[in-house]
């Protein structure tokens, strides 16, 4: 993951009151979003795969399909060393973003491996 801080960011802008606010660079945090937006497309695909091979039918492969993304935030929280606010500008960039992106993908391999098995 690309860190956002660089020789000139990694100083601490001061506002008017005093407050410290972080430098983002929108390159790295882009690239880091590209990273886990392809990551859950991915694993999205491959659970859907998984869950039609091993023939999960109605609310038991949307069970593993949500199981499946929460081991991945849990594993992008922790490639991150569980610091997001240092690659991310939130937490929800690294938990919710993207969790019911894959969700299409998910069914239409699943549906498709299913039909098959």
């Amino acid at each position: 993951m690309a860190v956002h801080e660089d020789g000139r960011a990694s100083e601490k802008r001061s506002g008017e009151d005093g407050d410290d606010m972080p430098i983002f660079n929108a390159e790295n945090l882009q690239s880091n979003m590209k990273s886990i937006y392809y990551s859950r497309t991915f694993l999205s695909i491959i659970g859907g795969v998984v869950a039609g091979i091993w023939g999960f039918t109605g609310l038991m492969g949307f069970v593993l399909y949500f199981l499946i993304m929460a081991t991945a935030s849990l594993g992008f929280a922790a490639k991150a060393k569980f610091s997001t606010h240092k690659y991310f500008d939130c937490w929800n960039r690294i938990v919710i973003d993207g969790f019911l992106g894959g969700l299409m993908s998910f069914v239409l391999f699943w549906t498709t491996v299913l039909g098959y098995h």
